[in-house]
């Protein structure tokens, strides 16, 4: 099964993924930190049925582009913001082929999209992919499972990282701003340890 067939397996069955989260309250700070016009492009990498998109139409932001393999995901999060959902540009595509606009986005997101990608072609086509479409100086958050976190998830393989382990996957280009470890318990009650790091392009 690839990866796209197993994506439309979980979301289909209609069950909440480990990493679901009611509120992405931290990700909501870091955007709100960043001093962004709330026109500004952005884009929520993997972001199917997260509700970041919700609570960033709530604050006003109205340049908001989604992500996700899987397009059970996306019809899910469509479905909950009903009219609101043609607000949003929605892309059901895999990160690392996608085709992006050319320095376009102001602060790219990810949370629990790049542990996954365990092949380091993979996670060169993805870095390749923000260089590509962010803006210069614009800013890219990506949170992964921490050291201390599952070595499986979803029934697939996943990588972890220290702050530093993944700020070296994205490379000197990209200056470190922040990081953070976040105890992030799952909707059955067990905790996994996340960790973010929060960079920008020069």
């Amino acid at each position: 099964m690839d990866q796209r067939d197993h994506w439309e397996r979980v979301y289909s069955e209609g069950r909440k993924p480990s990493w679901y989260r009611p509120h992405l309250d931290y990700s909501v700070q870091l955007i709100e930190s960043a001093g962004l016009d709330k026109s500004a492009p952005m884009i929520d990498v993997g972001g199917g049925d997260s509700t970041l998109v919700d609570d960033l139409l709530d604050r006003g932001y109205s340049d908001l582009t989604v992500l996700d393999i899987s397009s059970a995901a996306i019809e899910r999060a469509r479905a909950r913001l009903g009219r609101r959902a043609g607000k949003v540009k929605w892309m059901n595509t895999d990160i690392t082929s996608a085709k992006l606009l050319p320095s376009h986005y102001a602060y790219w997101h990810d949370r629990a999209v790049f542990h996954f990608l365990v092949d380091a072609e993979s996670r060169e086509r993805y870095v390749s992919a923000v260089r590509r479409s962010l803006k210069p100086g614009g800013h890219i958050v990506v949170a992964t499972f921490g050291p201390a976190g599952p070595e499986k998830c979803s029934g697939l393989d996943v990588v972890r990282y220290s702050p530093d382990q993944l700020h070296a996957e994205f490379g000197g280009s990209f200056r470190k701003i922040s990081s953070r470890t976040e105890q992030h318990v799952t909707p059955w009650g067990t905790e996994q340890q996340f960790i973010y790091c929060y960079c920008r392009m020069p």
